[in-house]
């Protein structure tokens, strides 16, 4: 007598089962995943910044001291703490900024949550600003001559560099919320904010080195232009920013 083999497979019941398993384990697994995600960028930028901090402190150990400017203009080239553009009759040049003594790795100064524009065509960085306030100060700035190492009283609590970033995009010269004795006649305060945008977090690397995420984001400013939505200052005054408070 024939006997027929039973038929293996999945009933159509079984497979609707299991389809549904498989959403709630995907449903359930993707914020965790974002989340994984988000926390590594937050951990290879506060890498970067470190890697900035260091750069910073081996410029001054070769400049007497002193932190590099954070620009200025010689009519041949543009010079800034992240890159300096010479310009000759072939065209424009970049190159490594005064930051990097001529060397540097370009994905250090990239962060990677960082989603807006550079500043312009020619720029090759964003994500990063340096405190221009108070530490780099500026060939435009009241004060243009950077300051020493030895001036910073409280290297543990002074900004050095950070996500930088306002309402048109990337953020190079970080700024303090009032006016400094170096920019006292700056106009446009608010592009130089910081850029929450780790999970509504800012990242910052300090004159002693470290670095660190911050979650308080602080909106008070002397400018009359508002601030854009996730950025802002890191302090209520500019005690952050200030080397000696």
């Amino acid at each position: 007598m024939f006997r027929r083999r039973p038929i293996l497979g999945f009933t159509l019941v079984e497979l609707l089962v299991m389809i549904g398993i498989i959403s709630v384990l995907i449903a359930i697994l993707l914020p965790a995943l974002s989340a994984a995600r988000e926390s590594a960028k937050t951990i290879k930028c506060l890498s970067n910044l470190r890697q900035l901090a260091t750069a910073a402190q081996i410029y001054c150990n070769t400049f007497n001291g002193s932190y590099p400017i954070a620009y200025y203009d010689s009519g041949t080239a543009s010079y800034a703490w992240d890159f300096t553009t010479e310009r000759g009759p072939g065209g424009a040049a970049i190159l490594p900024g005064l930051l990097w003594l001529g060397k540097a790795d370009t994905r250090i100064q990239q962060c990677t949550s960082f989603e807006g524009s550079s500043n312009s065509t020619s720029d090759p960085y964003t994500g990063y600003n340096y405190n221009t306030s108070y530490i780099g100060h500026g060939q435009f700035e009241l004060v243009p001559k950077p300051i020493k190492q030895s001036q910073v009283r409280h290297s543990s609590t002074c900004a050095l560099f950070g996500d930088g970033e306002y309402g048109a995009g990337a953020d190079k010269y970080m700024r303090s919320p009032f006016p400094s004795t170096s920019d006292a006649n700056l106009v446009g305060r608010h592009a130089g904010t910081q850029g929450f945008r780790h999970r509504g977090r800012t990242n910052v690397a300090f004159c002693d080195g470290h670095a660190e995420t911050r979650g308080e984001r602080f909106t008070a400013t002397s400018d009359p232009t508002p601030i854009a939505p996730g950025t802002g200052f890191l302090s209520v005054d500019n005690a952050t920013y200030d080397p000696i408070k």
